[in-house]
């Protein structure tokens, strides 16, 4: 069989920002929900939301067995999730501060800039 050459850190980085762009470029929430159709797979899309839906809850300091039994998604996702929140890139705290999504202070205390 063969094997398609691997690409490089930088390829794979070059590829990543021209999607942010692309994703910024939209203008309205249809256009986001098209994007994401043409985008992924509807497992992809699936997962992705699975993963947004428990990030409040885990915000509020839900125990993972209580998120799991309201929402369905796994309690490996919601651990996952968690992980990303507390030593993650900050994307899921970004978008839940623009939101206004509530925190539970002595878990998730507010962001202060640098």
């Amino acid at each position: 069989m063969k094997r398609l050459p691997t690409r490089s850190p930088e390829c794979r980085e070059r590829g990543l920002d021209s999607l942010v762009q692309a994703l910024l470029s939209l203008r309205t929430a249809e256009q986001l929900r098209a994007m994401l159709i043409d985008l992924c797979t509807p497992a992809e899309i699936e997962a992705l939301s699975d993963r947004w839906q428990v990030v409040a809850p885990l915000l509020q300091g839900v125990p993972y067995r209580d998120i799991q039994e309201r929402t369905g998604v796994s309690v490996t996702t919601i651990g996952r999730v968690a992980r990303c929140l507390s030593h993650g890139a900050g994307g899921y705290m970004q978008a839940a501060d623009a939101l206004g999504l509530r925190r539970h202070p002595e878990l998730y205390p507010p962001s202060h800039p640098a």
